[in-house]
């Protein structure tokens, strides 16, 4: 693929890695990629980052065919920039794609804007502890037309933003709180794919917790609210009896990235993993007998995020604090992403 890049005559003063916060500041560049029909996707291009002109009427604003993706790429003590699995992030880009009837973009065509864009930005990957650069690959939906149908043309983008720890207080157990009443999503809906709708419909419940106290939200089914989902916009995991649970994926998951990684990792250690329905008064009636030792979520934003407590149907339950499952799994997720440690899955590619 050829891919135009005009550079920018401006570029960003450099914020502090010290404090760059998640998903605050952006790169001096941005990667656009155009459908239109008998054309295909065509007009590869990296130009300087800045504001999209769209058309008031574009669908993107109100049918919500959107979708988008997210990675990091790693600066190592070797000073050399790796991806993470970004081949599975370009799949389910494209399984979006399909859910959402929009054209799918070749995987080599991805992996190709993907690294061509960290290059022309390579000096923003933070070399500061436990910082990365972000990647927000997203397509939208850009016919100025007021009628429910497929878009006929798409905008495909990319951007970039230096990050630090998605939670300020790193991997310190989080307070959750059961959600019984909102629904993040439904079998058969949109949440095994990644797009806005299932985030906007989690806004109110998220906000809500957090007046109370909370730092996430645990998602529960959209039917009898018995069975567990999701952890913020993470997947979940619980430690029982020396055994790792985590809901299987049924429609309404999110089929996370990091989550299969940390099931590959567990059965490599030969610890046992079952991927299964889950219900949360199985892992509260765990807890109180003292069965549960840990739990936690999993995500590319903050890896590996503990839970310290959950509160559900007016009981607050103790899970503990950061256990050696969770410690083990961060450690050696976080090793392989910045190049502390061999990689033996093969799961990170060096780009420059």
């Amino acid at each position: 693929m050829s891919i135009a890049v005009t550079k920018t005559q401006n570029p960003k003063p450099r914020p502090s890695e010290e404090n760059l916060g998640f998903g605050q500041h952006f790169t001096d560049h941005m990667f656009l990629m155009d459908y239109a029909p008998g054309k295909g996707w065509h007009g590869a291009r990296i130009v300087p980052y800045g504001p999209l002109s769209v058309d008031p009427a574009s669908m993107v604003f109100h049918y919500g065919q959107e979708l988008f993706e997210g990675l990091k790429a790693y600066r190592g003590q070797d000073d050399k920039i790796r991806l993470f699995r970004a081949e599975e992030n370009v799949r389910r880009l494209n399984r979006s794609c399909e859910r959402l009837f929009v054209p799918v973009i070749d995987e080599k065509l991805q992996m190709e804007a993907l690294t061509a864009l960290v290059k022309t930005d390579a000096d923003w990957v933070p070399r500061a502890k436990d910082a990365s650069l972000y990647i927000r690959p997203f397509i939208i939906a850009n016919d100025p037309f007021l009628g429910v149908r497929a878009s006929n043309n798409y905008l495909f983008i990319i951007i970039l933003s230096p990050s630090g720890a998605y939670y300020k207080d790193g991997m310190a157990p989080t307070n959750i709180f059961v959600e019984t009443q909102d629904v993040r999503a439904v079998r058969g809906g949109m949440g095994a794919a990644k797009v806005g709708a299932n985030y906007a419909a989690t806004l109110r419940a998220q906000e809500s917790a957090k007046k109370e106290g909370f730092a996430q939200v645990m998602w529960t089914d959209a039917f009898e609210h018995s069975r567990i989902e999701e952890i913020g916009t993470s997947n979940a995991f619980f430690v029982v009896d020396g055994k790792v649970l985590t809901p299987s994926l049924s429609g309404s998951i999110l089929p996370g990235i990091t989550r299969v990684s940390c099931i590959e990792l567990l059965k490599s250690w030969d610890m046992p993993v079952e991927e299964r329905d889950v219900t949360i008064s199985e892992i509260v009636d765990a807890a109180k007998a003292g069965r549960l030792s840990e739990a936690f979520a999993s995500g590319t934003a903050a890896v590996i995020s503990p839970v310290g407590s959950l509160r559900w149907n007016g009981q607050d339950i103790k899970v503990g604090g950061v256990g050696p499952v969770a410690q083990r799994l961060y450690d050696t997720l976080t090793d392989i992403q910045w190049g502390r440690a061999p990689d033996p899955f093969g799961w990170t590619t060096v780009i420059c």
